[in-house]
């Protein structure tokens, strides 16, 4: 499966109040691997960031007058995330900007060019509730190095948010195993497959009779440590 994970920096929060998109960023896995194949652009807004902004992305107005337009580039940022799951952090406050810069073009919503979109902020939230669940949250949570994250970067937060992703999808993995390939029709050799561990037949091993009277032993130890008011010796009480 081919995957993107995006990320974008805008002049301001507000894309219907006319904020727009300054740099975006995404990065490829295929397979849950990251290929390299990464795709990132500063784009000149035609407007000037909110003083709060430039705290937050530390893009300077004057940085980006020379930059391309979105115009200009919406042929190669939708010819890349053709046909792939884009995968984003509160998705739709980025997907709000991409629509807008896509409805100024004439040109259709962005999940339309998309086999679909992953929000991992709503899939933090389920799997942490109640919990702060930040991209620099959740890089500390599960152990992701964002170190060198001072100010919000498009393309730095995307590879960011790959790491997260596969940290918290990676349980989804787990009653995976690999086998062998059973013969030439059937599964590739090493191609993972889902076993169903209910069919598989548990032997029991009974205690033997040293056994039992040494746990008789350490029973009656626990019983004379308490008083003879062990919770089996109040049982016992009852069923008199």
């Amino acid at each position: 499966m081919r995957q993107i994970v995006l990320d974008t920096e805008t002049t301001g929060l507000s894309a219907e109040g006319g904020d727009r998109i300054i740099e975006i960023g995404c990065v490829e896995l295929v397979a849950r691997k990251l290929t390299g194949n990464n795709l990132h652009f500063y784009i000149n807004p035609e407007r000037d960031s909110h003083e709060d902004a430039l705290k937050v992305h530390g893009i300077s107005n004057e940085f980006l007058r020379d930059k391309p337009k979105f115009a200009e580039l919406v042929d190669e940022i939708l010819a890349y995330v053709q046909g792939a799951e884009v995968i984003i952090h509160n998705a739709p406050f980025d997907l709000g900007f991409l629509n807008k810069e896509l409805e100024r073009l004439g040109r259709p919503a962005f999940k339309t060019f998309t086999d679909g979109v992953i929000d991992t902020l709503v899939m933090a939230k389920e799997l942490f509730p109640g919990k702060r669940n930040s991209l620099d949250a959740l890089c500390d949570r599960l152990e992701v190095d964002n170190s060198g994250r001072t100010l919000h970067g498009a393309l730095l937060d995307a590879e960011l948010l790959a790491d997260v992703y596969i940290n918290l999808t990676r349980g989804q993995e787990a009653l995976l195993m690999d086998a062998p390939a059973e013969a030439e029709s059937g599964p590739a050799l090493g191609q993972g497959i889902k076993l169903d561990l209910s069919t598989f037949k548990l032997s029991v091993v009974m205690a033997n009779a040293q056994e039992v009277e040494e746990h008789q032993n350490v029973l009656l130890q626990m019983d004379k440590a308490s008083g003879g008011k062990t919770v089996w010796r109040s049982l016992e009480s009852e069923q008199l």
